[in-house]
């Protein structure tokens, strides 16, 4: 659109007519603010997805028994039972570190050796929210006194429709159908992901990490793309699992194929869409 000059008689109603021609081209700073606060839309930056997963509500806790640490975004806390479950939660996690660190630091008054303080550290993370679901993934290190320490991994699906916390596995058939819709796409990215770190797959036969495990058995973490439904997989794997401590963890992408959307319950089909 050109916008050209009016004559003076007309400039009042022109100025209107001009403002309401030229703002497809330049949109205001409100329409802009009111367009970056769409429910669901995809980030638009680095610095957005960061905004997004500041801690609303976060514990720490550092002494010569524990250290302790446990947080999650605003978008869990805005959901009252969400919130509640996550704080009940933490509250189950520091109990059991303390009762064990307790444990522990008696054993090593009592036998002669020194004591180490036990650790349990956990993030939550916004994987996606859709107009149904809030994804959220986990990353948590523990120690327990041994020779190091340990990675794992947690998920979570809010089903804002049931008010219910599901797992992203929850909307499938069942865990078997699961596996053999993303078994190849699984396995074949353990092996790259192997590859990129310089290892090759142990394929010996008395080897415990030759075979490739059932992904329903790793950790699940489900995100969407474009903010509206469900498309994208990620499958986490702790130390020990695929290969010794050694190697670390893994995250390996799974496509959502029209044979993983197959096996999803017809309740949640609406929600996932297939990639291919």
């Amino acid at each position: 659109m050109i916008c050209r000059p009016w004559p003076t008689t007309i400039a009042l109603l022109a100025g209107a007519l001009l403002l309401a021609g030229c703002s497809e081209d330049q949109p205001t700073p409100a329409e802009k603010a009111a367009a970056a606060a769409v429910p669901g839309a995809p980030p638009s930056g680095a610095t957005d997805e960061a905004a997004k997963n500041a801690p609303a509500s976060h514990v720490s806790e550092s002494n010569d028994l524990i250290d302790f640490s446990y947080s999650y975004p605003a978008d869990a806390a805005r959901i009252p039972e969400l919130a509640t479950a996550l704080d009940a939660d933490r509250a189950a996690k520091r109990a059991a570190l303390v009762a064990a660190a307790e444990r522990d630091k008696a054993a090593a008054e009592t036998n002669g050796y020194p004591y180490r303080p036990h650790s349990h550290r956990q993030t939550w993370q916004r994987v996606t929210d859709t107009p149904r679901f809030l994804s959220l993934s986990a990353e948590v290190d523990t120690y327990m006194g041994g020779a190091h320490g340990m990675q794992l991994f947690d998920t979570l699906l809010w089903d804002r429709g049931r008010r219910k916390r599901m797992n992203p596995l929850d909307l499938f058939e069942s865990s078997a159908a699961f596996d053999v819709a993303v078994r190849d796409a699984f396995c074949t990215g353990i092996r790259r992901a192997k590859a990129a770190k310089g290892i090759m797959v142990d394929e010996a036969a008395d080897s415990p990490f030759a075979q490739c495990p059932p992904a329903s058995a790793q950790t699940v973490w489900i995100g969407s793309s474009d903010g509206r439904y469900l498309d994208r997989l990620t499958i986490a794997i702790a130390p020990y699992e695929v290969g010794p401590y050694a190697e670390g963890s893994y995250r390996i992408n799974v496509p959502m194929t029209r044979a993983v959307a197959k096996v999803v319950k017809d309740e949640f089909a609406r929600d996932v869409l297939p990639l291919n």
